[in-house]
């Protein structure tokens, strides 16, 4: 199972200097990202937002910076949300990355879970669906052939033309990322794409349904299960005791879930809530590095899942502990889970 990481670069939204805001969390993602190389973690992924809380609304080129200062992890967006994009420049762009890396780039595409990008870019929200489905069709035939003729209802067709450059890796790679709609956990299945599951609140245990729906869509149709790959998304937090852990954690990421929150209607959070979800069976993956990984191979008997990403660098989290929950990711947590799956295996 691969180990990974992911973020979206957050800054501080009410900083009154925004450039300098923007710059310094950019300095210090590029060292996680190098830090996560050398520890030998196998993912880091990038999430494309356009808000003034996430400085990353250009994911291929932050991951283009990283790549120059890695040489091994590979490098995704978390999500590209495609549905805003255009699939041309979308394949271009990943294509780029691939050949700067030396074949580490992968494409994470999604419709998002923030609308921003819509009427930034001209999109319709009563589209939303529609513009989703169309583009991963354009971008799935731009990763199978060099040529392209294609059309759809809401962008301009293509008639044999040549998408370049070609990337390293053929084809390059392309998950499929969902909030936990049935329908599109089926149409990644339908497809063949990997599944990329983000699992921010509840019981992980319900999400199990969905993964057996991947399957039995991929199985109907036809597709080559070698090719059926899963992943699930999370956020957590690992330091040297789970108590430490969930206290450097909880300020930051409430302030977060809150503002988001706010924005959306939910509840606030509190402690108590926070507690329920650091337990066994709650969504946040959060503790010392046993207790981390012990919880990481447990789902992965659930889910049968080939990948797991964990989100920690939210809100205002200090870079120095970021830093060395990255390094105890890597050195402790990794070696563990690797260590107990193989026990499995040979068991």
């Amino acid at each position: 199972m691969e180990l990974g990481l992911y973020t979206f670069a957050d800054v501080d939204p009410n900083a009154a200097d925004k450039g300098a805001e923007g710059r310094r969390r950019l300095a210090d993602l590029l060292e996680e990202i190098e830090l996560a190389d050398q520890v030998g973690l196998d993912v880091f992924g990038l999430g494309e937002h356009h808000r003034p809380d996430y400085a990353a609304s250009a994911p291929a080129v932050i991951l283009a910076a990283a790549a120059a200062r890695t040489s091994r992890i590979r490098l995704t967006s978390a999500v590209t949300v495609l549905s805003s994009d255009d699939p041309v420049r979308v394949f271009q762009q990943f294509a780029t990355l691939d050949l700067l890396s030396n074949g580490r780039a992968e494409i994470m595409a999604g419709r998002g879970s923030f609308i921003e990008s819509f009427p930034l870019f001209g999109q319709s929200m009563n589209d939303y669906d529609q513009l989703f489905s169309e583009k991963l069709g354009l971008l799935l035939a731009l990763r199978d052939s060099e040529r392209v003729t294609w059309s759809g209802a809401l962008r301009s067709p293509i008639n044999d033309r040549g998408v370049y450059p070609r990337p390293l890796q053929d084809p390059l790679p392309l998950w499929i990322a969902v909030g936990g709609t049935p329908q599109s956990v089926a149409r990644a299945g339908a497809l063949g794409v990997p599944m990329a599951l983000a699992i921010i609140g509840g019981e992980p245990a319900r999400f199990a349904p969905l993964f057996q729906l991947y399957r039995e869509a991929a199985r109907r149709s036809g597709q080559d299960p070698s090719k059926l790959k899963t992943s699930i998304n999370v956020h957590g937090f690992i330091a040297d005791t789970t108590q430490e852990a969930a206290d450097q954690f909880y300020g930051p990421q409430a302030e977060v879930m809150n503002r988001i929150g706010r924005e959306r209607g939910w509840g606030p959070t509190n402690r108590a809530h926070f507690d329920q979800a650091i337990s066994p069976t709650g969504n946040l993956f959060l503790g010392d590095p046993e207790t981390v990984a012990r919880k990481i191979v447990a789902h992965r008997k659930l889910f049968g899942n080939d990948r797991f990403l964990l989100q920690m660098a939210i809100g205002p989290m200090p870079h120095d502990r970021i830093l060395h929950g990255i390094e105890l990711y890597g050195t402790k947590v990794a070696p563990l889970v690797r260590e107990m799956l193989a026990e499995e295996r040979a068991s």
